[in-house]
């Protein structure tokens, strides 16, 4: 149902970098890169995540209650991801754990950007 999530932020390459660099593991890379915006994913025909500077020239501001929830395959990756995230720059905004029991283990960080991602895994 989803084709893509699109996060402002201010600076592109870093950007790009985070975004590659974070979900290369879930086989992620450019797949268009534009001037001010650039589409990451598997293929073009899986959900992809874009990164953009605001089309109109002013400052991005990650939303409050916006989130992009990645599937991380397993609670071992969830964890993984998340310390990856730390490495690569992003802050902590909920470390790993069981947050509904037997239902929803989870991870929350804060990109370069500010914007709110959250690794998961069901179960």
């Amino acid at each position: 149902m989803i084709g893509y999530v699109t996060l402002g932020v201010s600076d592109m390459d870093r950007a790009k970098a985070f975004y590659t660099s974070l979900l290369g593991d879930l086989g992620a890379k450019v797949l268009m890169n534009m001037e001010r915006i650039a589409f990451i994913g598997k293929d073009m025909g899986s959900p992809m995540l874009a990164v953009c500077t605001p089309f109109n020239g002013e400052p991005n501001h990650p939303g409050n209650g916006s989130m992009v929830a990645i599937p991380a395959g397993s609670k071992e990756a969830v964890d993984a991801f998340y310390h990856k995230a730390i490495e690569l720059g992003a802050t902590c905004d909920g470390e790993p754990g069981q947050r509904i029991p037997d239902m929803f283990y989870g991870a929350y960080v804060r990109d370069p950007d500010g914007n709110k991602v959250a690794f998961f895994e069901f179960g």
